[in-house]
């Protein structure tokens, strides 16, 4: 199991390129399922999960060749209707598929999802959504067995909760579905307006889609297409903080600021500079952060999975500085490790209070899951000594060459196999 060997202490100055989102490709992938055509991922990022994707749809006979950073993606032969446990267990974003096969099928055997362990992330809301379409569920051995033998039928379907993954396999069921399917309070990530273009350019009737009201109008076939997946949020974000703790001025090539401006407005809070281009952000830190609190919450503000990362920063400010997570329970994983460097944190259910320290140590720390896991590198950027993070098979699952591009910007950082 491979680990990182973190040097601290310098600043990171330079460029990094951002990858194609993770959060977006995977549901992207799943759009092959709805054609008989080719369709042609550009700037896909290749990654454990998306690599997971990709297995699972070649069980279903989708199959995909790699072109420079193009996936191409085309079924071949009669579509398969069971994700199986094997490669499902790997990765939660496996769900995603139940949408595509019912919608093309009318038929899915779909095992319960694995991956990041931040809470219950129920599946109940995907069931919701194709229960509404006019499928039929049940839950059997671990598996959900979905049947529309008549096809999917249009709906209005009002989500209790915002759910990214709910509302897309709401998109990709109801593109085929018979009639007109009205999402009420649904998600408005960029991924969601990333995945609802690549459809409309598929050929699929889609209106509303970045605001909480998406109307589709169900269409009878969907042709491929060529689509550049949207780049990665998180990604920019995440390397947006690393630059702010540790003083230097880092562009991020090819983010589009107004994903991250949530973030944007307590970086400069903090005291950090940002400045936004049309497809580049330069951001840099200037002496020690100031304490800033901060809420998650659902898109536009600010997006749970750079909590971790924005706590490594405020572990450093000058002051208290308190973090309310109300998306995820069990979301604070990376307290006790980031406290083993140094930090001064409590916790109460999902309010976190931090007390800004002068500085951390390096110490072997365990990555728990991909954003937690993300978030002791970043600390390990600005402590003495070394520190190792164990377990980072987490952050391949969703950083592209992280180690590499830190590198590139004056970090030490090595990977050592075991």
């Amino acid at each position: 199991m491979d680990k990182l060997n973190i040097v601290g202490g310098g600043q990171l100055n330079g460029v990094i390129p951002i990858s194609g989102a993770k959060n977006a490709a995977l549901p992207l992938m799943c759009l092959a399922l709805l054609t008989d055509d080719k369709l042609i991922l550009d700037g896909w990022p290749d990654l454990a999960d998306t690599q997971s994707m990709r297995e699972l749809l070649a069980s279903l006979n989708v199959e995909s060749t790699m072109q420079d950073d193009a996936l191409h993606m085309q079924i071949n032969g009669q579509i398969g209707i069971e994700a199986s446990y094997d490669i499902v267990r790997k990765m939660r974003a496996s769900i995603l598929v139940l949408g595509p096969l019912l919608a093309r099928m009318g038929a899915a055997r779909v095992s319960l999802p694995g991956g990041c362990a931040i809470g219950t992330r129920p599946v109940d809301l995907h069931i919701m959504v194709m229960e509404k379409l006019g499928a039929t569920i049940t839950l059997e051995d671990g598996y959900v067995l979905a049947e529309a033998k008549q096809g999917l039928i249009g709906n209005r379907i009002t989500f209790p909760m915002v759910s990214v993954g709910a509302t897309e396999n709401a998109l990709m069921a109801a593109v085929l579905a018979k009639g007109q399917t009205i999402l009420e309070h649904a998600a408005k990530e960029p991924e969601i307006t990333d995945l609802a273009e690549c459809l409309i350019a598929m050929g699929a009737h889609i209106t509303g889609h970045g605001t909480d009201t998406i109307i589709i109008d169900g269409v009878d076939r969907l042709s491929g297409t060529e689509h550049r997946v949207v780049p990665d949020r998180i990604e920019a974000g995440t390397f947006a903080i690393a630059a702010a703790l540790t003083g230097g001025e880092v562009t991020l090539q090819h983010a589009r600021p107004e994903h991250l401006s949530a973030l944007t407005a307590l970086l400069i809070q903090s005291g950090a500079s940002v400045t936004a281009g049309d497809d580049h952000m330069i951001v840099a830190g200037h002496g020690r952060p100031k304490p800033v609190d901060m809420t998650t919450a659902p898109y536009p503000d600010f997006p749970t999975d750079l909590q971790a990362q924005f706590m490594a920063l405020m572990v450093m400010a000058d002051g208290v500085s308190h973090i309310d997570e109300t998306i995820f329970e069990n979301r604070f994983m990376h307290v006790p490790e980031l406290m083993r460097m140094g930090a001064h944190i409590s916790v109460s259910g999902g309010s976190a209070t931090i007390q800004g320290v002068d500085g951390l140590i390096g110490a072997p720390v365990m990555a728990t899951d991909l954003r937690a896991s993300v978030s002791l590198v970043l600390a390990g950027l600005v402590a003495s000594g070394t520190t190792t993070v164990q377990r980072i098979y987490h952050l391949d699952r969703g950083y592209y060459r992280l180690e590499e591009k830190l590198n590139a910007c004056g970090a030490n950082i090595t990977r050592v196999k075991e």
